[in-house]
């Protein structure tokens, strides 16, 4: 453990449910980078991760069941330092990473800052695929909540919505560029971010990536409606790269557009998320320090 006076004022707050594959090596990298303080939120975990857990963090804590997009808002909450960090159980930061992100936010003026995403994953088809696709996809200069740091203040003014079951971080980016916040993709930190293996896997990204596109569109209506397009984009252009380059990966394509836009009817479909009723939700954050 590095001394008080050496640690970063950032609080990591890492969600997890089920995560015992992957957990011990994505916590072992956070304590690396040193931050004042390691929070855990478990969504009811039946596997080892609460006690793999237990042997890094500060805090560990149970979202009861509320989800993700509830987990990070009770990390960010009970957080006690300046920034926080959101680091998913899937990513494993580099020895600096959160040094880093940290003074090129300060340097840049953001308010948050998103790493860039190295995909990797094991050697099945289905993993090769989700890694091809997510090196070659657009959706790596997005900015996200997988291994992101904000200002504390400014993320809890804009806040979850624990309504979200997935596509939290579509709805969260959506509002934050509504509102002209400071956000930005990092230009010189780049950590890997994991894939699990089997079709399984890829099907639960696929319609929970749908999903949280159909929830978004519920939620601002036409305005967001764009988005929409999103699956149906990736596949035309995935399936054309493929036939040039990787012809095995074109039934990937197919059933990735195919998953997605049946995520995306269950999420339109989804009562648990509101329609927006008020602008205040578009509100920018005004640093009073």
């Amino acid at each position: 453990m590095a001394p008080a006076d050496a640690r970063l004022p950032i609080s990591v707050v890492v969600p997890a449910r089920n995560a015992a594959e992957f957990i011990d090596a994505c916590l072992a990298a956070v304590q690396r980078n040193n931050p004042a303080e390691i929070i855990v939120v478990d969504g009811r975990s039946d596997d080892e991760t609460v006690e793999i857990a237990g042997h890094y963090a500060d805090s560990v804590l149970s979202d009861e069941g509320g989800g993700v997009a509830y987990a990070r808002q009770m990390g960010a909450e009970v957080a006690r330092q300046p920034y926080v960090a959101f680091v998913d159980v899937d990513i494993e930061l580099t020895d600096t990473a959160l040094r880093d992100l940290l003074d090129e936010l300060k340097d840049r003026k953001l308010e948050a800052i998103q790493a860039q995403l190295r995909s990797v994953g094991g050697q099945d088809y289905w993993s090769r695929a989700l890694v091809s696709h997510h090196r070659g996809g657009r959706s790596k200069h997005w900015f996200g909540l997988v291994a992101s740091v904000f200002v504390r203040e400014a993320f809890l003014h804009y806040g979850m919505d624990s309504a979200f079951s997935s596509g939290e971080d579509i709805e969260l980016r959506y509002r934050l560029e509504k509102s002209g916040a400071r956000i930005g993709l990092s230009e010189e930190v780049v950590v890997p971010h994991r894939f699990g293996s089997g079709f399984n896997f890829a099907l639960g990204q696929w319609l929970a990536d749908g999903s949280g596109l159909g929830r978004v569109v519920r939620k601002f209506g036409w305005p967001a409606a764009a988005t929409l397009l999103i699956p149906a984009g990736g596949t035309v252009l995935g399936i054309g790269r493929s036939l040039l380059r990787q012809p095995q990966f074109v039934a990937y394509y197919a059933l990735y557009g195919a998953c997605n836009y049946a995520g995306i009817v269950h999420g339109l479909l989804d009562k648990k998320v509101q329609r927006l009723k008020s602008v205040k939700q578009f509100e920018p954050y005004r640093d009073h320090s």
